[in-house]
């Protein structure tokens, strides 16, 4: 197997004919078993969009302290500095974070409200926007994951549509005089949900544990988007697509802000873990569990209010 993160062009699978959708879907299921995490391109995401993103996620974090902390204690909107902490941990993150879900529509109804801020200009829009183009190349990554576990390609539509995805907004600020020294902006850990689909970030430190126990940096353009899978995936191939362990670590060089956005896309709550029959006799199948009491069980591991 290649050491190399596999890098992947989403139009391969959308717009593509037999033979380059079959491509697609080897090469991600590749990806995805060896390292965890892939790059992608043609994703259909706006440069300008992502450009405007970076520009008013750091304009929110520059408010002040309480005007940011109007916004915090629940599930969407502002988490302060240092509440979360990665599983099994006892120091916190160096981090602080804004969180967005689904938008109620006309005749809908989602799990969570999202809150807003009133500053900065266009915050709602532009995020409203980024979300639903990040969740459309998701649904668009999923299905070739279905076609990847022998399952019909539109098996998990029904499953996220309305569900529990997040928008993240991240800054790590420059690491702060006296801070703990075993506090790195985001300790080891894995993710949540079913997939991440990361904007390319603004400063490096992402790294994976490689499945040979290496830390691997991983790199990307400016425009592309990193992809991951979670543990509720891992859950249901039986860690066939297992989650991969990553971090984001302090800086080496200049000791400046970091800015991030993932995007994870996750299940509805009553959605029920378990593992699929495709994956049955290769994977390590734990009990079924709803996506609602992991997410759940997970947030309270790792500080975070639960829903």
């Amino acid at each position: 197997m290649t050491n190399a993160i596999a890098h992947l062009d989403l139009k391969d699978f959308t717009s593509g004919d037999t033979a380059r959708r079959a491509g697609f879907v080897r090469q991600l299921m590749d990806g995805l078993k060896r390292h965890g995490f892939i790059t992608l391109e043609g994703h259909g995401v706006d440069t300008d969009l992502l450009e405007a993103s970076y520009r008013k996620s750091a304009d929110f974090f520059a408010l002040p302290d309480a005007e940011k902390r109007r916004h915090a204690g629940a599930l969407r909107g502002y988490t302060p500095f240092g509440v979360e902490h990665a599983k099994d941990q006892d120091v916190p993150d160096l981090k602080e974070f804004w969180q967005i879900g689904h938008e109620a529509r006309p005749g809908e109804t989602v799990e969570h409200p999202n809150v807003w801020p009133e500053a900065p200009d266009g915050f709602r829009d532009t995020f409203e926007t980024l979300f639903d183009r990040l969740f459309d190349t998701g649904r668009e990554l999923l299905k070739a994951i279905a076609i990847g576990i022998d399952l019909p390609e539109d098996w998990f539509e029904d499953r996220v549509k309305g569900g529990t995805s997040l928008l993240r907004l991240l800054h790590y600020p420059p690491i702060p005089a006296g801070a703990d020294p075993r506090s790195i902006r985001a300790a080891a850990h894995e993710d949540i949900n079913l997939i991440t689909l990361l904007v390319a970030a603004e400063g490096s430190g992402l790294e994976l544990l490689d499945r040979d126990g290496q830390w691997k940096p991983v790199e990307n353009e400016r425009g592309h988007l990193v992809v991951d899978t979670g543990d509720m995936m891992a859950r249901l191939t039986g860690g066939v697509i297992p989650a991969t362990t990553h971090r984001v670590v302090n800086p080496s060089g200049p000791n400046v802000s970091r800015y991030s956005m993932p995007f994870f896309l996750q299940p509805k709550s009553d959605v029920v873990l378990e593992c699929v029959p495709s994956c049955l006799e290769a994977g390590r199948p734990e009990a079924p569990v709803t996506a609602g009491e992991f997410l759940n069980e997970r947030l309270r591991a790792i500080g975070l209010p639960a829903s």
